[in-house]
């Protein structure tokens, strides 16, 4: 009886002790990172494996009071986006299309997740894209209004912030250390309905499923890359390399929680791969560690800070091995450094093979996107890479935006008077949509303009060209190298917009 009487005054005592900190610092959470606030809020709870039991009760009974509804409303139909015909996973929690939701007129609805006692709430870009109201309804069916703190398409995150305290919170956990197979929840509003929490496993990690970086520039963005070859940042700059799980998630769980057995916030709810709008057995959530330096960004200077190594790069596999004439078939093959960025400083050139990034094998780009998005400027990083067979080190400092201005003269290598001529700009192919296309290689036609060979041949946004005078295309840098080999006659393969395989001949004079 003695002994339980001491457990039970420890466990009072590290308690008071947890709250007492918590209190003693709270004036100052400001200058606190997500993480570090939720480390003091949460320093006496006892560490246990993240595979839990499959008894969810207690994980979805910690959880479900801080995942919030949020509404949106729109003026105008502002929020409304057409999605391209070619888009293979073109559903978005809350509509389909692209990296914005196509919205019912007037208004939207998705999730957030309660991050602080004082009303930060982590959720997607796209919930609250173009919004001019944002109400979020609490776990106590308070409806209470919402700002913007900082939102980011690139990674389609976004921190808003409700004038509440007390709030319940969900704790962080460490995507890193998520394994496929592990057990995970998922809770949100899907299709409008009330708190609802689905349970499934980690299907895969470091999945790219080419949402974000399908966004088609603006007419402004377009034109100007025509005048002076500067290629628009945002259809650059999105790392995807989501947590793959089969708990079934649909419209509405969009910006909402998924967490492993122990309750532990290890994504963001972001998209799902369906061609009918609700599940079919692919969710896709932002890891929180990537998370975690976004949200403290938007909060600290209300955008991200991004730092880039400073070079373009083809995932290597069996194909691009081939192409590049390597024995690799993993890794990131840089096909350019940027002038004056880390990479330069640090000695990379081109045909260097990426293989390690911090220690850590690299495979494909969400693998090393992932890791240099959760630095900052200024911060150093250990790459390791393969050049003329020997494996070699280096340190490269990230630079800020300030380098993309020096993708002009990369840019311009790509853009010509052939690439001119042609009148379209181009956007790669993923893995995923390959596939869904039984293609190989391939780039997507983004957008052309009205003097342009492609529009003079029919040749449609949407319309994905896998070769040019039989000369397979990937990047946009092969479509310029192919250009260089055409002659008065240029033959063209692809697949239309509806499915439909093509091959054209026509004349470049």
């Amino acid at each position: 009886m003695k002994r339980i009487g001491l457990i039970v005054l420890a466990a009072f005592i590290g308690g008071a002790a947890a709250i007492g900190g918590y209190k003693l610092l709270e004036p100052k959470n400001e200058q606190l990172s997500f993480a570090e606030q939720q480390h003091v809020l949460f320093a006496s709870n006892p560490k246990v494996s993240s595979a839990g039991t499959i008894d969810f009760v207690e994980a979805a009974a910690s959880v479900s009071p801080a995942v919030v509804h949020i509404k949106t409303s729109y003026g105008s139909g502002e929020g409304k986006s057409d999605s391209s015909p070619a888009d293979m996973f073109e559903d978005f929690f809350g509509g389909g299309g692209n990296r914005r939701a196509q919205r019912a007129p007037g208004g939207a609805s998705g999730s957030g997740v309660i991050l602080t006692p004082d009303g930060y709430i982590v959720t997607n870009n796209h919930v609250v894209e173009n919004a001019d109201k944002i109400e979020v309804i609490l776990s106590d069916r308070r409806k209470v209004s919402a700002k913007v703190i900082g939102k980011d398409p690139n990674t389609d995150l976004a921190l808003i912030k409700v004038d509440a305290t007390n709030l319940p919170i969900v704790k962080m956990g460490n995507s890193d250390n998520v394994q496929v197979g592990e057990w995970v929840l998922a809770v949100g509003f899907p299709l409008d309905l009330q708190t609802t929490v689905t349970a499934g496993i980690v299907s895969a990690k470091a999945r790219s499923i080419g949402i974000l970086n399908r966004t088609q520039p603006s007419e402004e963005e377009f034109e100007e890359y025509q005048r002076t070859g500067k290629i628009p940042s945002k259809t650059n700059s999105s790392i995807e390399s989501y947590i793959q799980t089969d708990a079934a998630i649909n419209p509405g769980n969009s910006g909402g929680a998924l967490v492993n057995a122990n309750g532990e916030l290890v994504g963001i709810n972001a998209a799902i791969a369906s061609q009918t709008g609700t599940n079919v057995g692919y969710g896709f959530a932002i890891p929180v560690n990537l998370a975690k330096k976004i949200l403290d960004d938007f909060r600290k200077y209300g955008e991200v800070k991004r730092g880039y190594i400073g070079v373009t790069f083809d995932p290597l596999d069996a194909d691009n091995s081939t192409k590049y004439n390597v024995k690799d078939i993993a890794g990131l093959y840089v096909t350019d450094v940027i002038p004056n960025s880390g990479a330069a400083a640090a000695g990379l050139k081109k045909g260097d093979i990426i293989k390690k990034v911090e220690g850590t094998v690299i495979y494909d780009s969400p693998d090393l996107q992932e890791k240099i998005g959760r630095l900052n400027p200024g911060d150093r990083v250990q790459l390791s890479y393969l050049r003329d067979g020997q494996m070699r080190n280096t340190s490269v400092v990230l630079k800020g935006e300030s380098i993309l201005s020096n993708r002009v003269e990369i840019a311009k290598r790509a853009s010509g008077a052939s690439m001119e001529k042609l009148g379209a700009s181009f956007a790669p192919l993923s893995p995923q949509v390959k596939n869904k296309l039984g293609v190989k290689s391939g780039v997507m036609v983004a957008r052309t303009n009205t003097t342009g060979l492609f529009y003079q041949n029919d040749l449609i946004p949407g319309t994905v060209i896998t070769s040019i005078n039989d000369i397979q295309l990937n990047t946009t840098e092969d479509v310029a190298t192919a250009l260089k080999k055409v002659g008065d006659k240029m033959k063209v393969t692809g697949v239309l917009p509806d499915g439909t395989r093509m091959s054209a001949t026509f004349s470049t004079k």
